[in-house]
């Protein structure tokens, strides 16, 4: 681990980031037959740095949703073997809680109405523009998996949502409102590299992003906080990208 020789800052070298950190890459796997829009969206994404799995039917792709590790789904409901509704609606009920993007021909009102009550989180349309898809996956990235938590851990750190108290090891972390809610925005997306962008509009709603420093000043505080003198880093500067919030082995 590198150190900014003015801030003494833990850096990750963005060459050397992928290496380190495979996991700060978005898994995405996409249920799709129709192997020309498979190829489309697959060649979108994966220009974009995600990693994909492509699956052409719905029984190999229910078990390889439930098989692999992935942060998303991307599913047709018209499928090979069984539809997208029924492959959605067996996933939730066994507890597999990863973001759902349907894309389907089905425009119809109660189409999407149903995509949505079995467990989509959105739906989109065909025939749709790459761009959109891309924006939906990430807002659907974005969110976090489970908003009825009341306490996040992630390593040696804890969150408690209701008392709004931070814990490392029993050492109890005083925070103000604001880093209080970037921490809270760190701790559910552990293992993955966070833009300033992303940053300024989630935490601090800023749609229209301005040049100012108010993230890194943020950081800087936020870090000295719960990375003590003799503890390991947690909160990660990665060079040319932003940063990364680490969860020890």
């Amino acid at each position: 681990m590198n150190f900014d020789g003015n801030t003494n800052t833990p850096v990750v070298n963005e060459d050397i980031s992928e290496h380190l950190f495979p996991t700060s890459r978005a898994r995405i796997l996409l249920i799709e037959d129709d192997p020309e829009i498979a190829e489309e969206v697959t060649n979108e994404l994966v220009d974009r740095a995600y990693v994909v799995e492509h699956v052409a039917t719905g029984p190999q792709g229910g078990e390889e949703a439930r098989r692999g590790r992935y942060d998303l789904l991307i599913i047709d409901l018209l499928l090979p073997g069984c539809d997208g509704f029924s492959i959605i609606q067996d996933l939730r009920r066994d507890g597999i809680q990863m973001p759902v993007l349907v894309v389907s021909a089905l425009g119809a009102v109660n189409d999407r109405v149903r995509g949505l009550k079995v467990g989509g989180d959105d739906y989109v349309t065909k025939p749709f523009a790459l761009p959109e898809l891309v924006a939906r996956v990430e807002a659907l990235l974005r969110r976090p998996l489970d908003t009825r938590a009341t306490t996040l851990r992630v390593g040696p750190l804890e969150l408690d949502l209701i008392e709004r108290v931070a814990k490392r090891e029993g050492r109890t972390i005083e925070l103000s409102k604001s880093e209080f809610k970037l921490l809270e925005y760190f701790m559910r997306r552990p293992d993955r590299v966070v833009t300033r962008d992303m940053l300024l509009e989630d935490v601090w709603h800023y749609r229209f992003l301005p040049q100012t420093n108010l993230v890194d000043v943020h950081i800087g505080r936020l870090r000295r906080k719960i990375d003590g003198p003799n503890e390991e880093p947690l909160l990660l500067s990665v060079r040319g990208m932003g940063f990364y919030f680490r969860e020890p082995n």
